[in-house]
Order: C-alpha cells, then sequence, then structure tokens
C-alpha cells in the first residue's frame, strides 16, 4: 500500500468522525469512509495518529464538551448526552481523567486545560514533502493590506522554550502549546507566536515564544510550565497577505516577510519600535491571508 493513500484513508476516518461527533459512530462506518476493511482500518488508524479510533472519538468528544461547558450554560448532564455519554457519572469520571478536574469545577471556573486538536494526518504529510521552501522575490508581488493598532495593558500567558528562534524550532523544544492557550476563557485575542523584546528574553530562555494576551486582572489558574507576563500599551504595525490555499502557507509567509524587509513605516510617519513589544504572528489560514504585526512608534 502506498503510504500516502494509507494516510489519507486515516484522513478521510477523521472527518468522518469530525462530521458525526454528536452520533454513535462505528468501526464498520469509519472502514467504509477510508475503503478498508475494519481491522486494516483501526490498525492504520492506531499507527498514524497514535490513537486507536475510539480513543480517539472520546478524546475528541471530551475536547468539544469542554468548550461546550467554557463558553455556555449548558447543564453537564445535557453535554453529556449531546456527546454520547451514558451517564452524568461515566462523562465526569471521563472528564476528570482527561483534564484533571471534574466538568463541574471546570464549569465553574474555565481554567486553562491542555484541549485534544488532532492536525489532519494527510495536510501535515503532503506539508512535510513538500518542504519548508520560502518564497523568493517574484515579479508578480501580491497585494499585502497594512494598518497600525493599538493594543492596550495587557498581559500575556506564555510558555518559554530554550533556544528557538521560530516556529519549528519552538515546537521541537516544547511541543504542543496551542491546545492550551485555546482553552483560556478570557483571552483578549487569538493566541500568538511571538518574538521577545530582548528585555523580555530571560537567560537560558528562547526568543520565540507562544502565548495568549488577557487583561492585566487575570487571576486564573497559571498551568505548569507557563508563565504571565506584563505588557505595556503599545502601536503595531499590521501586515495582512492576500488569502491563500492552505497547502501554500509557506510562500504566503514568505510573501509577507520580503514585502515586510521592503517596507519603509515611515510612509505611515511611523519608525520600528523592536523593544516596545513584542512581534507577532497569528496562525497561518489561508481564507484570511497570512498576518504578522511588528511594533512601531510615532515619528516626532
Amino acid at each position: 500500500m502506498d503510504e500516502a493513500e494509507a494516510i489519507m484513508a486515516v484522513q478521510q476516518m477523521q472527518e468522518y468522525i469530525d462530521d458525526n461527533i454528536l452520533r454513535k459512530i462505528t468501526l464498520k462506518e469509519l472502514a467504509v469512509a477510508a475503503g478498508y476493511s475494519p481491522w486494516h482500518a483501526a490498525r492504520l488508524f492506531k499507527e498514524v495518529t497514535g490513537k486507536a479510533p475510539f480513543e480517539y472519538i472520546r478524546t475528541l468528544r471530551l475536547t468539544k464538551a469542554a468548550l461546550v461547558l467554557r463558553d455556555s450554560n449548558e447543564k453537564i448532564i445535557d453535554v453529556a448526552m449531546d456527546f454520547m455519554f451514558d451517564s452524568h457519572e461515566g462523562f465526569t469520571r471521563a472528564f476528570s481523567k482527561q483534564f484533571g478536574l471534574s466538568p463541574s469545577r471546570y464549569s465553574k471556573y474555565t481554567p486553562p486545560i491542555k484541549l485534544f486538536m488532532p492536525e489532519k494526518v494527510f495536510d501535515t504529510y503532503r506539508e512535510f514533502h513538500k518542504g519548508e521552501k520560502m518564497m523568493s522575490e517574484k515579479n508578480n508581488t501580491k497585494s499585502v493590506f497594512v494598518q497600525v493598532v493599538e493594543r492596550p495593558a495587557r498581559k500575556v500567558l506564555l510558555k518559554r522554550g530554550k533556544e528557538a528562534t521560530e516556529y519549528f524550532a519552538y515546537c521541537e523544544e516544547v511541543g504542543d502549546v496551542w491546545s492550551v492557550l485555546v482553552s483560556v476563557k478570557e483571552a483578549m485575542y487569538e493566541p500568538i507566536g511571538m518574538w521577545l523584546p530582548k528585555h523580555l528574553i530571560k537567560e537560558g530562555t528562547s526568543q520565540y515564544v507562544q502565548g495568549v494576551e488577557v487583561p492585566t486582572d487575570y487571576a486564573n489558574n497559571i498551568p505548569d510550565g507557563y508563565e504571565l507576563i506584563q505588557l505595556p500599551p503599545c502601536k503595531l504595525m499590521v501586515f495582512q497577505g492576500e488569502p491563500y490555499n492552505d497547502e501554500d502557507f509557506m510562500d504566503a509567509i514568505g510573501e509577507v516577510w520580503n514585502h515586510i524587509e521592503r517596507f519603509t513605516p515611515s510612509v505611515y510617519g511611523y519608525q520600528w519600535a523592536p523593544e516596545a513589544a513584542p512581534r507577532f504572528q497569528l496562525a497561518p489560514m489561508g481564507y484570511r491571508g497570512y498576518i504578522e504585526a511588528r511594533p512601531v512608534k510615532a515619528i516626532n
């Protein structure tokens, strides 16, 4: 069996699970989605994702249930039933085992927790084999939208690496952080990857980190290994590229970076202020284009 075909079959099972997460799913249904026998489909799924199909389904259901509890006032028993748990007690046991606290406590306090956020395995496979090439200068340069925004005083909940100066090295050093950051109910904005200014880098830690900005009065739990630091008000110049196909995200990032390197902020009456705030990037999403922000200050 071709490797790409096998991984594509697993992604087809993932997509079937996503589409049917609120109803009973059988191994036979997954096998039909994959185009293999039930035994072979289950073996492939475990080999590629590291989880047996029903362990994967249960873990994903618990994450989605946690988000409902975080963002709504639904009763725990109703959430449990919606996500195919037979009883309040069974849901509570499973939830407590996965997240380290009961659903009632989580619903009340909503501390950051580690959510299960599986990537689509075939998409990841395709990107890996495509390689990490960056777009070089081209004659048909695409448009990049530029604006200046103001950020208020705030804090950022982050996790430091050791030596990382960019996303891929950070992921190798630290692993999955995003699944915790997206669970933060008090988040002011979506999670970000940040290049810290020198004065915010602790000795022996990385320049590149991931975190989420929260209000200055944030008083919820700080997960082990994370840190809460203060950021002053600042101005940021935000660069947003054109929408792109998701598989072309490295090219899209390169296009924006090329534009920033050529850009003169004085056109807008500003100059770069790298020590005023972290430079940051949003998660690349093709429908909105790649977005990156760099700190600036007004030219007097």
